[in-house]
């Protein structure tokens, strides 16, 4: 089965973060489970870096570099992820997390997400 991780959760992944749940961490531990992480992601963290936000502090390029030794799968943003946006429900306002949603719905990934309110959107969203 195919994923798509927020964020925060290919931020927690990454450091080995003990904040990263049971779930998520067996769920990626998985090898019938390919993870997959979006370049909105990674805006966002670069974004959120340059703001000085310190649970963002991480060196993008070397971010990228352990995603994809990892095996992990990177995902663009293209135009038809765009199209979905303004039909999304106006349940979550972090235009981020709506990508990644438009993302996963389009592409037929589930997203996997620690935010309970993005786990609200109807569609494939898993709350770990």
């Amino acid at each position: 089965m195919s994923h798509l991780l927020d964020t925060q959760i290919v931020l927690f992944a990454a450091a080995g973060s003990p904040a990263l749940s049971a779930r998520a961490r067996s769920l990626l531990n998985d090898p019938g489970t390919t993870p997959w992480f979006s370049a909105a992601s990674l805006w966002e963290i670069a974004i959120k870096a340059a703001l000085g936000r310190p649970d963002f502090q991480v060196d993008e390029a070397a971010l990228l570099t352990g995603l994809l030794d990892a095996g992990y799968r990177p995902l663009p943003v293209k135009p038809e992820h765009c199209l979905v946006l303004g039909h999304l429900p106006g349940l979550h306002k972090d235009p981020f997390d709506r990508m990644l949603l438009a993302q996963a719905m389009v592409e037929n990934l589930t997203l996997v997400t620690m935010d309970a309110v993005l786990a609200r959107y109807p569609g494939p969203v898993l709350a770990v």
